[in-house]
């Protein structure tokens, strides 16, 4: 087997679980244009094909957001562009968001970090004085990913591209959708 087998696996997999999430493994196969004989040499079973998306997600996503940051001026520059690396991967959030993955302790261990690198730099735009003190950080950060789960949502819909559906986020996130105040 190949890398390249694997990757049009999962390719197949995060393709057809954005449209079907109750999709079986020999759908994954037939998608991927391989033996159901080949997806079971490479993935035992359901849980690990989801361990394997959820992974690949996960580091797809992580390169993207450290690739986005790498010259952020500040930590709120570094929060914003996150959620400007984050929402074109739309499918692979879906993936994460909606796959109950988190019981399985490697991808539980990872979301947990992802988590915990998140807060930290809510906390530090906190510091710059882009959110009010007063607000729990956990509020923050719970916000945050709702508004990154809408955005993904509007652009999956096709009701905003990623660049808009991130200003949106971004704006909601930092000022809400109070209009003008008269």
């Amino acid at each position: 087997m190949t890398q390249k087998t694997e990757t049009m696996i999962l390719e197949a997999a995060f393709a057809l679980f954005a449209v079907k999430p109750t999709a079986t493994l020999a759908e994954v196969a037939k998608r991927a244009d391989v033996g159901r004989a080949t997806l079971h040499r490479l993935f035992k079973g359901r849980d690990d094909l989801m361990a394997a998306l959820a992974h690949r997600a996960m580091a797809e996503l992580d390169q993207a957001v450290d690739q986005a940051t790498k010259d952020a001026a500040t930590y709120t520059d570094g929060l914003r562009l996150t959620l400007d690396a984050m929402i074109p991967l739309a499918e692979r959030q879906l993936f994460l968001a909606n796959e109950p993955v988190d019981h399985m302790p490697s991808v539980a261990k990872e979301l947990a970090q992802q988590h915990v690198e998140l807060t930290d730099l809510v906390e530090a735009a906190k510091h710059e004085g882009s959110f009010d003190n007063a607000v729990p950080t956990a509020w923050i950060v719970q916000s945050f990913e709702a508004l990154t789960y809408a955005a993904w949502t509007m652009v999956c819909e096709g009701e905003a591209t990623p660049k808009q559906a991130s200003a949106l986020a971004w704006r909601t996130l930092t000022i809400g959708v109070k209009g003008d105040a008269k």
